[in-house]
């Protein structure tokens, strides 16, 4: 495979328009080859949609996803130049497949690298910084790394960045920018919001049996108190048995009886 050189991505991107990174693709996928990169970048419409980028999109339409259930809504805002575009049918479900594509990913909280605060790059900064497997290199090698892997992370929270679910062989980037070319029109992803039913509430934990009381109006029974083992014991020994003693006969009977000793 041909080097890439940064002069070829250089020329490139004078010729296309196309950014550098976009350029370096183009020319790693073709060889090295100039035309067949910018064969690739127009097949990609990424040469053209650079071009336009810079043009003002207001128009545009919120479009919106439920999915099944109605457990989770999404609704999202892509703008466009004209209103002609905004009610053509390919631009309306380029709309409803970015609203599906966040119902996809719930990591996804940004539209690009460029929206995420610098406060939330410098903790994962200092959190790769710290990791164990760092430790003992040096800091020009362990800036690298941790570089590389914020650039991966701050991307995962990105929607533009991810795989599109329908073609996991392009971002849901190129898909925006394959849709300038296909429209003639600067479309810009601007914004969107993620509802999942139930988020953010504390659910509480009732017992029961104690609800079902409360609405009958009683009060839930007691537990029964636990038996002392000195109860149970005393419980489970037999009672002494005591000698039956005959009972005192009356005075008139013991007269009698005397009378017949006599006899």
């Amino acid at each position: 495979m041909a080097e890439i050189t940064a002069k070829m991505v250089s020329e490139l991107r004078q010729k296309t328009g196309a950014g550098m990174m976009d350029c370096k693709k183009a020319l790693t996928e073709s060889g090295g080859d100039m035309e067949k990169a910018t064969e690739w970048l127009r097949q990609k419409g990424i040469a053209s949609a650079e071009k336009k980028a810079g043009k003002t999109a207001a128009e545009g339409l919120v479009g919106s996803y439920i999915h099944t259930g109605g457990r989770v809504g999404v609704l999202v805002e892509v703008n466009c130049q004209t209103d002609f575009v905004a009610r053509n049918e390919a631009f309306q479900a380029l709309v409803r497949n970015i609203a599906m594509q966040v119902a996809a990913c719930p990591n996804v909280e940004y539209v690009k690298v460029a929206d995420i605060p610098a406060a939330i790059a410098d903790k994962e900064k200092a959190i790769e910084m710290g990791r164990d497997d760092l430790s003992g290199k040096p800091d020009n090698i362990k800036e690298k790394i941790v570089q590389g892997r914020i650039e991966k992370r701050l991307k995962e929270l990105c929607l533009l960045d991810q795989p599109y679910i329908r073609d996991q062989s392009i971002t849901v980037e190129e898909l925006v920018k394959q849709h300038v070319a296909q429209l003639g029109e600067n479309i810009q992803v601007r914004r969107f919001v993620r509802f999942v039913l139930g988020e953010g509430i504390e659910k509480e934990e009732t017992d029961f049996a104690a609800e079902v009381a409360a609405q009958m109006g009683q009060a839930p029974a007691a537990a029964p108190e636990p038996v002392a083992a000195t109860e149970e014991v005393a419980a489970s020994e037999p009672e002494p048995v005591t000698e039956l003693k005959p009972e005192p006969k009356p005075a008139k009977a013991e007269k009698a009886d005397k009378k017949k000793k006599k006899k």
